[in-house]
């Protein structure tokens, strides 16, 4: 095995270059994956656009498909050559927050980081790879506490049908989870993105009776039909609020999924909602929110508002690939393009400008 490896690293913001680094040592609670798969996350276009801190020379991704090539002393259970996927959080379950029922803030009130301007702790330091640690866009990734986070892709699933898992997939459902659903609920998932495909995927699956899936792009409407959405409807041809009342018979929603994180698309999922409903928040925002009196109903209107980051470990990893083994989803479609790590530089061109109908993109090492 060669002691360098390419990787994709930030080295400033609007700058993410291929350079060569050392292939990480594996401690005793680590596993070094050869990545075969991975893919570029919205969240990866905002640490290139600078609106995420990281730190400079970091490996970015976070969504490794691998076979493990080696395991540390402690890790058993796993064998080497064996295909795997790990979650975009990679919680240690030691934690305070972990041992709190929240194993994505996996160390949040713990570690200090300096590039983060929130008090010195980032809020997010359960999300390892490409946030505090080297991550996924390589040819190699340490999985730290391999034993809590490793998964094993079952015979018959691809790398592309995997690839979701990490974080849209994760994200997406968790989304569906926090908007408190219930069979028969009426449901509106703002963004058809990768994760709010995810999410409305997620709200067929929680038996949402009719869920409305709000977008400007016609093509990524009619995916969201094939994943599970009963209407559509283009922003850019009608006053979302007006027509949601409309289907509702002014009742409003019993929930609503934000899942492309700007103040238009908050405030309108907020706007929807019935008395009492809950918005479910999983944008990445990188500018202040602000609640309008009117849609909020002055704070008297019952409504819960819960975000997210996306839920890790390998039981959570277990489950989505549960999900699509059983053929309940099918999230290969997402994938529309494939690149050669090589070619990553001209992938994040391609994904940051969404041209050519892309969607996600398989990067291969």
């Amino acid at each position: 095995m060669s002691k360098t490896m390419k990787a994709a690293i930030f080295i400033a913001p609007g700058r993410i270059e291929i350079d060569e680094k050392p292939v990480p040592n594996v401690g005793p609670n680590d596993a070094l994956l050869k990545i075969t798969t991975t893919t570029i996350c919205g969240t990866d276009v905002h640490i290139l656009k600078g609106e995420y801190p990281v730190a400079k020379g970091l490996t970015v991704g976070h969504e490794p498909v691998g076979i493990i090539e080696k395991l540390g002393s402690n890790v058993k259970g796993y064998h080497e050559g064996q295909r795997v996927i790990a979650g975009a959080i990679c919680p240690s379950f030691t934690s305070y927050p972990c041992q709190d029922g929240l194993p994505s803030q996996d160390g949040a009130y713990l570690e200090k980081d300096e590039h983060c301007s929130c008090h010195g702790y980032k809020a997010t330091a359960g999300w390892r790879f490409g946030n505090i640690i080297d991550g996924a866009q390589a040819e190699y990734v340490v999985v730290p506490d391999a034993q809590a986070n490793l998964a094993p892709i079952p015979d018959g699933l691809s790398d592309e049908q995997v690839l979701m898992c990490p974080d849209i997939m994760s994200t997406g459902f968790k989304g569906a989870e926090n908007a408190n659903i219930n069979i028969g609920d009426i449901v509106v998932i703002f963004a058809q993105g990768p994760i709010g495909l995810c999410a409305t995927a997620g709200a067929k699956l929680r038996g949402a009776s009719m869920i409305i899936a709000v977008d400007g792009n016609d093509a990524r409407l009619q995916m969201a039909k094939h994943l599970g959405a009963d209407v559509v409807l283009n922003f850019k041809e009608v006053d979302v609020v007006d027509e949601v009342m409309k289907l509702t018979g002014g009742r409003g929603a019993d929930a609503s999924i934000e899942a492309l994180g700007t103040q238009v698309t908050f405030e309108q999922a907020l706007r929807v909602l019935k008395p009492g409903g809950t918005l479910s928040s999983l944008g990445v925002y990188s500018e202040d929110l602000t609640i309008p009196l009117s849609a909020f109903a002055a704070g008297l209107g019952d409504h819960k508002i819960n975000t997210a980051l996306c839920p890790g470990g390998k039981e959570r990893m277990r489950r989505l690939m549960n999900v699509l083994a059983s053929g309940r989803v099918d999230l290969k479609p997402l994938v529309t393009h494939e690149y050669a790590l090589d070619n990553i530089v001209d992938a994040y061109d391609l994904f940051v400008h969404q041209r050519d109908g892309v969607l996600k993109i398989a990067i291969k090492p």
